[in-house]
């Protein structure tokens, strides 16, 4: 049972007629009396909230930004006519509005109710619980019941970096030699036979064709295809630190072949470096896939988080935002011998290990480098981090005060310590990506592209 504002609005007029009565303490049990009368009436003309029956419908998927819309099917099996107010309960980063709405069923009848989400955060969004609140014909009481609807809506990266990746196409297809300028990439596959021509490189002659034809052939390569990428996403406590200005999509954007308009995004705040990073894996899973390679995915903390592998080319990068969607950093230390030998385990052959993590010296110090040598001595890998361009304007700032100076000295020493990091990973033969948020994606694209181009893949 719930009281409502008119209950509360009568009962302070019948304190006041209370006051001005000759009897006050006939006329308070008369009125109190008079009042719960009209509740108690109230209460059983009210129709019943617990027969109620829900079913629900609608969207179960969702980028980043976008809207979805979720049904509520209301039947009312009572002999009463239920009206009043439904809330459908949501978390908040699930953005479900309106918060409250008017519900009107008569006995034996439905009706249908309509939930707008707007999710301010990636992952799996649930429905709480459905409140009804049934009226009475007085407006003084009401009913008021709890039902369990269970749905779910899962909301996946928006991968902003697709707009990098027509450019990235081009530049493949003129390393495959596609494109109508006829630019030869270098690899280590054979493609053609063609003559030879001033500026041509000796090494490439084939002599036996030139045996055959006599005249001069030489061999044209192109990068390697069928070769295998593996990504992995570390979820370790480095990755929950907000970095740069999130893009977030407007929420009445409008999809670009199931990809939302690059130009529809607005800046908000930092988005954690895991999202940077899955960002940008997917931007490198597109590109490899359309390139001919094998993608797969692993997901690493001190566990498995998510393994992705054998994904078919057409349904690579829907199978990646799904399985993405749910992934939250965990606020432990990475086990990085842990997820070396994930690594190892899956990867038998030699592949390119694209690691995407924080370059963070300290964590890399106790962490990577004592196993590193594991890694590289059997894979190609690279490493790509996302840097703070905070640090960067924090360096760069006039030092008029001492807070200032203080602040750009910490914040030079922290971008040399991250220099000397990547330097040392060069040492090793290790591909270093590092890159403030909004170049990351389009970095490590540049990055795999010429680890093709130098045919060392």
């Amino acid at each position: 049972m719930v009281l409502t504002g008119r209950a509360a609005l009568v009962a302070a007029i019948g304190v006041v007629v209370v006051l001005l009565a000759p009897a006050p303490g006939f006329a308070l049990a008369g009125f109190c009396l008079l009042l719960a009368a009209a509740i108690v009436v109230d209460l059983a003309f009210a129709g019943a909230v617990r027969p109620l029956a829900f079913h629900r419908s609608g969207d179960t998927l969702v980028r980043l930004g976008q809207r979805a819309t979720v049904e509520l099917l209301v039947e009312n099996p009572g002999s009463r006519r239920v009206r009043g107010l439904l809330r459908d309960a949501w978390p908040p980063s699930a953005g479900s509005s309106p918060r409250s709405l008017p519900v009107d069923v008569p006995s034996g009848e439905r009706r249908k109710l309509v939930v707008t989400l707007h999710p301010t955060r990636r992952g799996d969004r649930a429905s709480v619980a459905v409140t009804v609140r049934s009226m009475g014909p007085l407006g003084l009481a009401a009913r008021q019941g709890r039902h369990s609807v269970p749905w779910s809506v899962r909301v996946l990266p928006p991968f902003l970096s697709r707009k990098h990746l027509p450019s990235r196409l081009a530049r493949l297809r003129e390393l495959d030699g596609q494109h109508p300028a006829l630019v030869r990439g270098q690899g280590t596959e054979f493609d053609s036979l063609r003559e030879y021509v001033v500026g041509d490189d000796v090494r490439s002659i084939d002599w036996r064709a030139t045996a055959r034809r006599h005249d001069v052939v030489v061999r044209t390569w192109r990068p390697e295809r069928d070769r295998r990428v593996l990504i992995v996403l570390d979820t370790g406590r480095t990755s929950a630190g907000r970095v740069g200005a999130a893009p977030v999509p407007l929420a009445g954007a409008q999809p670009s072949g199931g990809f939302l308009s690059p130009t529809s995004a607005l800046p908000a705040p930092g988005w954690p470096r895991l999202d940077w990073s899955m960002d940008a894996a997917l931007l490198l899973a597109a590109l490899a896939a359309k390139a001919g390679d094998q993608v797969d995915f692993l997901a690493y903390d001190r566990a498995v988080r998510a393994w992705v592998a054998g994904a078919s080319r057409t349904e690579l990068l829907s199978t990646l935002v799904n399985v993405m969607a749910p992934i939250e950093a965990s606020l432990v230390e990475a086990d990085s011998a842990g997820m070396v030998a994930a690594v190892l385990s899956r990867a038998k052959r030699r592949c390119l290990v694209v690691l995407l993590t924080d370059l963070n010296p300290a964590a890399l110090d106790e962490g990577l480098m004592p196993v590193l040598t594991q890694l590289s001595s059997r894979h190609l890998l690279l490493v790509a981090g996302v840097s703070d361009p905070r640090v960067a304007a924090m360096a760069a700032t006039a030092n008029s005060t001492p807070e200032e100076v203080y602040d750009a000295a910490a914040a030079e020493h922290a971008a040399g310590e991250r220099r000397r990091m990547t330097a040392r990973l060069r040492r090793h033969g290790v591909e270093v990506v590092d890159a403030p948020p909004e170049d990351i994606a389009p970095a490590l694209a540049d990055a795999y592209l010429a680890l093709k181009a130098a045919g060392r893949l």
